[in-house]
């Protein structure tokens, strides 16, 4: 009986040995709170798994130093090992991208990539004053030498990329000692690292078996997509934008409800958005100014001047509405145009509108009877009555006229009709 127990537990360790996989998380994207949370669910999952290891595929030019930390710290704390593999060919991990990539259990890179340039860079692009740059450098090589250290890779070389922004080709990070292999594919690089003892962050070694395993993708929840959809400054931008034109077609035709549901739903998607980038709020009162500016167009005649103000307002609010570290975490200077433009347009169209409505003659009312033609029922010396518009009406003649006479309305008087004679 003891060795069948025996037996049964050495059968379930090989069946559970045989089913251990890979886990590949992809993350394509700037590095934001959603790519953090995306990759802290998913090596929770590798470790209730039992994986052999992560596998993160790499491919970003950076992003937030905040969810950089924390992508880093929890790659630390990881029970599974984790491998950070730059790719495809063509990929980059820069910035933040190297802290993470530096981080790993085993750093890799597919051939025709590039990594580093990791020199941190303050909200906006902003020039720093002495003191303060020399303070967020000092911090950032820190970090970066205590990742370096704690992984046993170059420190100087690490360092180099945060103080001198330098970047590495993969060969060029392979000769200094920044990663730890090259492989053009999932497969090669499995079989590359199979048998290797790792020293973890905490201290205990494990040896990798990845060759042949199943390498399983973790997706993205379908918030997640969403949320790193609209997490893009260009993307949370324009929502803005169209949101607040909907708004303002709904307030000018009460009732049509769809301009509405849409508008409403667009604004609160970009500001969860923006609620979590680094936001201007000085930049979002320029485009609320903007739409004030476009809403008066439309209600004025100012000839285009409110437009092309609230125009200018939109791009330049659009321009700095997210204080990204990084270009691809800003609004795009065309992005600002293309939405600003159009709308601005679009408000200078609607004032046309009004304007020409002004001019035209009111044909509704008391005051669309004056300039009307009728024919005198009775003489007119000076009151009696006219035909006019199909009803008989009791009117003042300006002087006598004779029943039949063709007659102009001049003007209206309560229910009497002053008229004269239609030349």
């Amino acid at each position: 009986m003891k060795r069948i127990l025996l037996f049964a537990v050495a059968m379930f360790s090989i069946a559970a040995a045989a089913s251990a996989e890979v886990v590949r998380l992809k993350v394509d994207d700037m590095i934001h709170p959603i790519s953090d949370e995306f990759i802290g669910r998913g090596l929770d999952a590798a470790a209730q798994r039992h994986a052999d290891a992560v596998l993160i595929e790499l491919r970003t030019p950076g992003g937030l130093e905040d969810s950089m930390r924390d992508i880093v710290q929890k790659i630390f704390r990881s029970p599974v090992p984790v491998i950070v593999y730059v790719a495809p060919s063509g990929s980059r991990a820069a910035s933040a991208g190297f802290f993470i990539l530096e981080a790993a259990d085993i750093a890799a890179m597919a051939p025709g990539t590039n990594t580093g340039a990791a020199h941190p860079v303050t909200l906006g692009g902003e020039k720093m004053d002495d003191v303060m740059k020399a303070k967020v450098e000092n911090d950032a090589a820190a970090f970066m030498r205590t990742i370096a250290q704690r992984r046993s890779r170059n420190v100087a070389v690490a360092e180099s990329a945060v103080r001198q922004s330098k970047s590495f080709t993969e060969q060029e990070a392979l000769s200094q000692h920044l990663i730890d292999i090259i492989a053009p594919n999932i497969p090669s690089l499995l079989k590359a690292i199979d048998g290797r003892t790792l020293r973890r962050f905490d201290g205990s070694t494990t040896t990798l078996h990845v060759a042949g395993k199943p390498v399983v993708d973790y997706e993205m929840t379908l918030k997640e997509r969403l949320l790193s959809t609209i997490m893009d400054p260009n993307v949370a931008f324009i929502l803005f934008a169209l949101g607040g034109l909907a708004l303002w077609a709904e307030f000018n035709h009460p009732g049509a409800v769809l301009p509405g549901v849409v508008g409403l739903i667009s604004i609160l998607l970009a500001v969860f958005a923006l609620n979590l980038l680094p936001t201007r709020f000085a930049a979002m009162a320029l485009l609320l100014a903007a739409f004030v500016l476009f809403a008066l167009e439309a209600k004025f005649a100012t000839h285009g001047v409110l437009g092309i103000g609230g125009i200018i307002a939109m791009v330049i609010g659009a321009l700095f509405l997210v204080d990204g570290p990084i270009p691809e975490m800003r609004v795009h200077l065309l992005t600002a145009l293309s939405v600003s433009i159009p709308l601005g347009i679009i408000a200078i169209f609607l004032m046309g509108i009004v304007l020409k409505a002004r001019r035209n003659r009111i044909v509704t009312g008391t005051e669309g009877m004056i300039g009307e033609i009728g024919v005198a029922r009775t003489q007119l010396g000076p009151e009696g009555k006219v035909f006019v518009h199909g009803e008989i009406w009791n009117a003042t003649a300006r002087a006598p006229l004779a029943e039949g006479t063709r007659i102009r309305v001049a003007a209206v008087n309560g229910l009497r009709l002053v008229v004269e004679a239609a030349e």
